[in-house]
């Protein structure tokens, strides 16, 4: 974890907000409009939470089905401000055949979203399904009766709602993905399985018999190679529940922590992550010479919000990750010194928020891009414009324009001529 994450807490928020201002004005916004194209040497990563989801099935695909959605507008906006090179967009309603992709590619990326802004172009796509909204045919939630989104394999009123989609100006090697969304809880080892409090026998809130059904993923973990001239970075992106909604059992704190887990085992080769099998039935985990990049809405802040202690720092304590540049904004800062209210207590710096919630549990950083310890970070951010700044616009203040998340961005070092990585 960043010592910076931990010791500045949230003192000097005034005096920061400046200074972050400039760097977020000359790293982010500026080059990212004057940048011709894809550049060799800084391929730009990024995860974000656009909140682009409906609720109901086929809502999302009417919406961006031809353009003038003022929130698909927004997020346009905010993607073309930032050009990522490699982007996960989370919350984005699953459509068979990469059609709400499309759909938002054509009527949206396609098109400059502001004067002076580039429309963007994403030749590469990946989407999956998702587990939220299948029906598991068990009472999960223990409530009684059977059905509903919270009797789901993962939270959702219909199969595919809050799904996710990776966009990516690089080609990704199709043959070589992988998919867990089938993968079992009770198969990770040591599995924080929640417990019924009514009985003395421990993590029995599911029965024998849900447990041979039960799904760790609340969406899916997905492994996606982005091919960069002779390289692949390995995409591994994710969706965590939110470790609310939930009673005493605190069975979606404790999914949202294995979930967090399973990346942190996945990247360790040899034992630890043996007992990991993909939907295709091949086991174990990363190739220990891979280059990665873990990347999503992880519902977990380091020292503040709702999720057991410790769930994130099972990546960003990890010793192959590295964790040396932590992305940051000015406007994380103002927000949480207007808002005031339970942000005020936190104790993670501001700078480093990616969420802007209601209170509890106010400004939090949940979303992240982290990349394998051995990848050099030339520049990271997240895109959190001061109020008094143009580009804040379709960013905004609740009830907002584009989603309660914010855009976050690293830029990496990687040189697609060289051989295996060390």
């Amino acid at each position: 974890m960043s010592t910076r994450a931990v010791k500045r807490g949230r003192v000097s928020r005034l005096g920061s907000i400046a200074i972050a201002s400039v760097v977020l004005l000359a790293s982010a916004a500026t080059p990212a409009l004057a940048r011709p194209g894809i550049q060799a040497a800084s391929v730009r990563f990024a995860t974000f939470n656009a909140s682009l989801n409906r609720g109901s099935a086929g809502q999302a695909l009417a919406d961006l089905s031809a353009p003038g959605n003022a929130q698909a507008s927004a997020v346009a906006e905010i993607i073309q401000r930032t050009r990522p090179d490699v982007l996960l967009i989370n919350e984005f309603d699953y459509e068979p055949e990469e059609a709400l992709a499309e759909a938002f590619q054509t009527n949206y990326l396609s098109i400059a979203q502001e004067p002076g802004l580039k429309a963007i172009d994403y030749p590469h796509v990946f989407v999956a399904p998702s587990n939220t909204g299948i029906p598991s045919g068990f009472d999960l939630d223990n409530s009684g009766s059977v059905g509903g989104p919270n009797d789901a394999f993962g939270f959702g009123f219909f199969p595919g709602q809050f799904g996710m989609a990776v966009f990516s100006r690089y080609p990704i090697d199709e043959a070589a993905i992988r998919t867990f969304q089938t993968f079992l809880w009770k198969d990770m080892p040591g599995a924080l399985l929640p417990d019924d409090l009514d009985t003395t026998a421990p993590a029995d809130w599911y029965s024998a018999e849900e447990l041979e059904h039960v799904r760790l993923s609340s969406k899916s973990h997905w492994e996606v190679p982005i091919v960069i001239g002779r390289k692949a970075v390995h995409f591994l992106v994710s969706h965590p529940t939110p470790p609310v909604f939930d009673g005493p059992e605190d069975r979606n704190g404790r999914r949202n922590h294995d979930e967090i887990r399973f990346w942190a085992d996945y990247i360790q080769p040899g034992r630890r992550s043996s007992y990991i099998y993909d939907d295709a039935g091949r086991r174990g985990g990363l190739h220990g010479g891979s280059l990665f990049v873990i990347a999503g809405d992880q519902n977990s802040d380091p020292l503040d919000g709702d999720s057991i202690p410790g769930s994130i720092q099972q990546l960003l304590d990890h010793h192959r990750i590295n964790t040396r540049v932590t992305p940051s904004s000015p406007g994380g800062p103002e927000q949480a010194m207007l808002q005031g209210g339970v942000n005020d207590s936190h104790l993670s710096d501001p700078a480093f928020d990616t969420a802007d919630f209601a209170e509890p549990p106010g400004n939090l950083r949940v979303d992240y891009v982290l990349p394998r310890r051995n990848m050099r970070i030339l520049d990271a951010g997240v895109f959190w414009p001061l109020a008094s700044h143009p580009a804040f616009e379709p960013v905004g203040v609740f009830p907002f324009p584009s989603s309660d998340h914010r855009l976050v961005w690293i830029d990496l070092a990687v040189r697609p001529g060289a051989g295996r990585p060390r």
